[in-house]
């Protein structure tokens, strides 16, 4: 395990600022959504529900299709305003101790323990290690744990059992698990699962489904710890066209197109993965095996590299407001193949003129 200053990086900067203001224009490879998204059928679903905007949002069919999906009962779903706002409520609403997050990993767990006045140790997983997850490294007197899986920005996919490891009796283990719909099978999944004490799961809507604007998403948990979370909301959080997003994307057709697509977003991976490899001589390394929508890479001069991406027409994440990580590091979204052989080839210009 090693430690760095809690300050040493900006918690609050994400891949949407990658594509603001001036980097409207870009081809976006910094933003984890399906490029896509939303497709037809959703999209009417969506526009179908604004008929209903002036009764206020009932949440209970939407629920209840998380609940079937999943397996559970409602008693263990609450619906949120995308994951973000999850992280806010058990920030807000846990009694909590020694919180653990462990990064590299989203930074919004931490960024709304600290703001709700936690103080937050950091388990930082080693590149040497593939950033694979040793739950011997987590203090074994905390009792707030938070991971993710498959972890974003590295793309690693912990094993259940592994991550199943760190709960213990008195111990809330939160598992992101926004990626986890694009992983083909759902392999290594907690969702629905109530055998592991103190779980508490966590699913976003809006990477699969490209609703980053509408803020959907849940949360499984024991029925204690979601009352807990749900007197923490606000009266009618998510809204009527995000409640109707859910239910929809909870059915047997919307099930099997996400499937499908966690087959494809593979294979693109596959092809961008082996692309990227063939810039081995000019020093950059992929970490692998890569199973989200995303790859983390390593490379000199990678500030460079992305600034002259930009001129190029092309927006990258920078990695270095990641805990664990420096500016040798970018995240890339997987995209089609068409779009990621333009991408090698700007890369290509891009890492030459770094070198200057």
């Amino acid at each position: 395990m090693r430690t760095e200053p809690a300050g040493a990086h900006d918690l609050r900067h994400h891949g949407d600022a990658e594509v603001r203001d001036d980097g409207a224009k870009l081809t976006d490879l910094a933003v984890n959504v399906r490029a896509d998204t939303p497709p037809v059928w959703l999209r009417e679903r969506i526009a179908g529900s604004l008929a209903g905007l002036a009764a206020y949002p009932d949440g209970r069919a939407a629920r209840a299709a998380v609940a079937a999906r999943h397996g559970v009962t409602v008693e263990r779903v609450l619906l949120t305003a995308g994951a973000a706002e999850a992280f806010v409520l058990l920030a807000r609403a846990l009694t909590v101790r020694h919180a653990v997050v462990v990064h590299p990993q989203f930074t919004e767990p931490e960024a709304a323990l600290r703001d709700a006045g936690h103080s937050v140790e950091r388990v930082l997983l080693r590149e040497e290690d593939g950033f694979r997850l040793d739950p011997a490294a987590v203090p074994e007197d905390a009792d707030l744990v938070v991971v993710g899986n498959p972890t974003n920005p590295t793309s690693v996919l912990h094993p259940a059992a592994t991550i199943a490891e760190l709960a213990r009796p008195g111990r809330t283990l939160v598992v992101d698990e926004a990626f986890l719909d694009a992983v083909p099978g759902e392999r290594e999944a907690l969702a629905g699962r109530t055998d592991v004490p103190g779980l508490v799961v966590l699913r976003s809507l809006t990477k699969t489904w490209g609703l980053a604007g509408l803020r959907i998403g849940y949360v499984l948990a024991a029925p204690e710890t979601i009352a807990a979370l749900e007197r923490a909301q606000p009266l009618w959080p998510v809204s009527t066209p995000a409640l109707a997003a859910a239910q929809a994307c909870m059915e047997p057709r919307a099930l099997a197109e996400a499937a499908h697509a966690a087959h494809r977003v593979a294979t693109d991976r596959a092809h961008l993965v082996a692309g990227l490899r063939e810039f081995a001589p000019d020093g950059l390394r992929v970490v692998e095996p890569a199973e989200g929508p995303f790859v983390l890479v390593r490379l000199p001069r990678a500030t460079a590299v992305r600034r002259h991406l930009r001129d190029l027409g092309w927006a990258v994440r920078r990695g270095d407001t990641f805990p664990g990580l420096d500016e040798e590091w970018l995240r890339l979204a997987v995209r089609d193949r068409t779009t990621v052989n333009r991408f090698l080839q700007a890369l290509d210009q891009a890492v030459t003129l770094a070198k200057g």
